[in-house]
């Protein structure tokens, strides 16, 4: 059975069917006995599609919030409809320290909702529910919608940004930041994770691009984009209203632990009065109920909604037992996991077990082969977070990390934070005098920015000071040919005239003395293939079993040169290999490999 199979199972579940029924009635107060671990991604992933309503799902905390976030992303397909509401704060009663890749995240949540496009399924918790968020109408008033054909003035659209808090820049490298170069303006608006180029021709706009901060190369042309400020911003706090509120009725809510939740939600609130009663700055005469969420204010906005929880203080509309359990501990055991397989087939129930990769799925494979036991199982090609029993459906999931006490990371998108250029961090670290190396022309002399006319357009560029006062005016879309000089401490590199050869000729110098080294290299491994060294044997279970234990999944490199040591080890020839890497990268635990093969 495929995981397509599964869900199909769980689509056909009667009480999934039951639930679906009552939520179209009408029915106010669901409970539901607590689904363990991921069985609860199952149930959620095939309601959201059966009711086509916005679904809202609340859980303890962040961690737990994101790896279900996960499992429902690979479970429904559809990224662009599950989403993240992240709180935009470090700390959530502290508001100065801003996330801006969580402010995109929740950007991206409001925008959605405003739009009324397809349903989505939202995932949150306490932290990001304890603030409150703009108004619609505040929203929409908000938004600045730009079109390519329009008719706008460079003047106009600085004071729209200023008016959105957004800072003047050199280069735009995070949300909330502009730059003017000419007729051309970049704009990083918190609506998207990554900057837009406007490019005016006198007052209309004649083309808008997505671009890439590394590169400055365009992603992807557009016709219409919006520019959108902060929308944690608290200096509108007076058009501010509970996130519950502004999601509208329609949303079903599911609270995993609604207890747990209204309990953090009134510690943070009452964290927030006394900051408040400390604070001193103009927000010191502000209400924080004006800011902020507090737990009968939530409490009343579940009320509000269809939800679905797992307690009660009075009897529910409906009341539905799944009677699911959690994955077993095997701590490593295999003789546990194995007598646990066979009790749950002769049980009827099926097994399966989810791994993160095609690695670890073969390692079960030859760990059952080895210790010599037919076991009735399929392996799943599935990161999951946390296995379950459901004894109604006869299905039993298990994953690889629970079996062998492995770390199991969730992945959160970073927007913007991927993009950070380091050539552009550089460049803005630059002072005027240091040397850099452009790759055609070779070491020169940074001069700093400069504004130039190109084909009658003003635009940004950098000036490279060359040998007998030869200059050099580099575009700014050419940054990845330039990169700070590295050479030898306290010694000034020759600066050469620009097009005299010289460079082409240190170019040609190293190229040369490169096939020097590698001619010698080559005769040096000549001669140690002569030798003869000690084969080892291939893998046993003992090594399988080892290498499943560690707790954390292997990197990409990691891996390569783990097979690369063992492929050394089990050749005739000695081996001689050296295996390089930052500290804390995990050379460690290829050795261990080598050293227990």
């Amino acid at each position: 059975m495929s995981l397509q199979n599964l869900l199909a199972t769980y689509q056909s579940a009667e009480l999934i069917t039951q639930l679906a029924k009552y939520i179209s009635s009408g029915e106010k107060r669901i409970q539901i006995e607590p689904l363990m671990g991921s069985a609860l991604s199952f149930v959620m992933s095939v309601l959201f599609k059966k009711i086509d309503r916005p679904l809202l799902l609340i859980f303890e905390n962040k961690e737990k919030a994101a790896y279900y976030l996960n499992d429902l992303e690979q479970l429904t397909k559809d990224k662009e409809s599950v989403l993240f509401f992240p709180g935009s704060y470090r700390r959530p009663y502290q508001i100065e320290e801003t996330d801006n890749v969580n402010i995109l995240l929740r950007t991206e949540v409001l925008n959605r909702i405003n739009s009324r496009k397809k349903p989505a399924l939202i995932i949150t918790y306490p932290d990001a529910l304890f603030e409150k968020v703009m108004t619609k109408a505040e929203l929409n008033r908000s938004i600045f919608k730009i079109q390519q054909g329009d008719k706008l003035s460079l003047d106009f659209l600085n004071e729209v940004l200023f008016e959105y808090q957004f800072q003047k820049t050199d280069f735009v490298t995070e949300p909330g930041e502009f730059a003017v170069r000419g007729g051309i303006i970049d704009i990083y608006s918190y609506s998207h994770d990554l900057p837009y180029r406007i490019e005016f021709f006198g007052e209309e706009i004649e083309s808008i691009r997505l671009f890439d901060i590394e590169t400055q190369l365009t992603v992807e042309k557009v016709r219409q984009v919006q520019i959108m400020p902060n929308v944690s911003d608290k200096t509108t706090e007076e058009k501010r209203q509970p996130f519950l509120d502004f999601i509208g009725k329609k949303t079903i809510v599911f609270v995993q632990d609604e207890t747990t939740t209204l309990e953090k939600i009134q510690k943070l609130y009452e964290k927030a009065e006394e900051s408040f009663r400390e604070l001193h700055s103009p927000l010191k005469q502000s209400e924080p109920q004006l800011l902020f969420t507090n737990a009968n204010s939530l409490k009343k906005g579940l009320d509000d909604h269809i939800y679905i929880k797992t307690t009660f203080d009075k009897e529910p509309s409906l009341h539905l037992n799944w009677k699911t359990k959690e994955q077993p501990a095997f701590n490593k055991h295999f003789e546990l996991l194995i007598e646990n397989l066979e009790k749950n087939t002769s049980e009827g129930i099926q097994n399966y077990l989810f791994c993160d990769n095609e690695k670890q799925a073969k390692r079960f494979h030859d760990i059952f082969k080895d210790m010599d036991v037919d076991i009735a199982y399929q392996t799943l090609v599935f990161p999951l977070y946390r296995g379950f029993i459901d004894p109604k459906l006869k299905i039993a999931c298990y994953t690889d990390h629970q079996i062998f006490n492995r770390y199991h990371k969730f992945r959160l998108k970073q927007g913007y934070q991927k993009k950070q250029a380091i050539s552009l961090k550089e460049l803005t670290s630059l002072q005027k005098g240091d040397y850099v190396t452009h790759i055609d022309h070779g070491i020169g002399v940074f001069g700093g920015l400069q504004k130039i006319e190109v084909e009658g357009k003003m635009q940004e560029a950098i000036k490279l000071m060359y040998g007998e006062r030869d200059i050099l005016y580099v575009s700014i879309h050419s940054l990845h040919k330039i990169s700070k000089y590295n050479g030898k401490e306290g010694t000034a590199p020759k600066i050469y005239k620009l097009g005299s050869g010289a460079w082409k000729k240190i170019k040609q110098k190293t190229k040369r003395r490169i096939k020097e080294i590698a001619f010698d290299l080559i005769s040096l491994y000549a001669k140690r293939k002569d030798q003869k060294g000690y084969p080892y044997h291939p893998d046993s279970y003992m090594q399988h079993e080892l290498e499943a234990s560690f707790m954390y999944e292997d990197t990409p490199d990691q891996f390569q040169a783990t097979l690369d040591v063992k492929s050394d080890m089990e050749s005739d020839q000695p081996m001689d290999r050296l295996v390089c890497g930052d500290v804390g990268f995990g050379k460690t635990e290829v050795a261990m490999r080598a050293a227990f093969k």
